[in-house]
């Protein structure tokens, strides 16, 4: 009853918006505004049929690659500097700077190094998703409880030993904080990368379809986009929820 209840709940308004975005797509018959099921008709043919391998997987390629890529170089450079507080003091005016600069302004100056093409993209997306995690892994570095460090070093525990024990553990739900926000920032990447300078991908076609006047399957690539974002989100969750198992059972515990 419970579960009916909640799904009943989530899916009362997208069901609401949808029928009246129905309703106004038939009485005004704008062709920039295509009803729901137009959109939806265009989906299959569009995206699933003709572009599935061609630009739909080399557009998710690309974005896992970035992501990756990111969340590797911010967790590491955030456990460093994290560590000692001197580098920190050094290094954060660097990091403010870079992470005030929005990264789309950065396309055509990737452009003028690596070209045109997969490369230039991973590039961006890394740029555009490495702060978040970053900056919440340096966070979280420098919450981790004294008490825990000082135990660490009375039973003579190593450098190494030490950070792989106490600080990694204590500092990851604050790396998952800083990688799902990284995920939303990388789709986004995804797409303008594309827009910019692309010859393939999801944000390519969308920006071709708007060009020819396709407007149906321009919004089927938005619908295709809103589709991939909360299959990301859902498969994030499952995997921190695995990873951070205890932090969940602790955080029920105090409640």
């Amino acid at each position: 009853m419970r579960a009916l209840r909640w799904a009943v709940t989530a899916l009362a308004v997208p069901v609401v918006l949808v029928a009246l975005w129905t309703l106004a797509a038939e009485i005004t018959r704008n062709i920039y505004w295509p009803s729901p099921p137009a959109i939806l008709g265009a989906f299959g043919p569009t995206w699933l049929e003709g572009r599935l391998s061609s630009d739909v997987l080399p557009s998710l390629g690309r974005l896992l690659v970035g992501f990756i890529a990111a969340v590797a170089i911010g967790t590491a450079l955030g456990l460093l500097v994290g560590s000692s507080r001197r580098l920190r003091l050094f290094t954060e005016p660097v990091f403010e700077l870079f992470r005030a600069i929005p990264p789309p302004v950065l396309v055509p100056i990737v452009m003028l190094f690596t070209g045109i093409g997969a490369g230039m993209q991973i590039t961006v997306i890394a740029f555009g998703c490495v702060w978040p995690v970053l900056i919440n892994t340096i966070e979280g570095v420098r919450s981790v409880d004294l008490t825990q460090l000082d135990t660490a070093r009375t039973y003579r525990l190593g450098g190494l030993r030490r950070l792989v024990s106490v600080v990694i553990p204590a500092a990851s739900p604050r790396v998952f904080v800083g990688a799902r926000q990284a995920l939303s920032i990388g789709i986004i990447m995804m797409v303008i990368s594309e827009m910019f300078a692309s010859t393939n991908g999801i944000g390519f076609n969308i920006i071709q379809f708007q060009r020819l006047f396709q407007f149906r399957e321009m919004w089927a690539g938005i619908v295709l986009l809103g589709i991939i974002g909360i299959t990301a989100n859902l498969l994030f969750r499952f995997v921190e929820r695995r990873v951070l198992r205890w932090y969940v059972g602790m955080q029920r515990q105090e409640k």
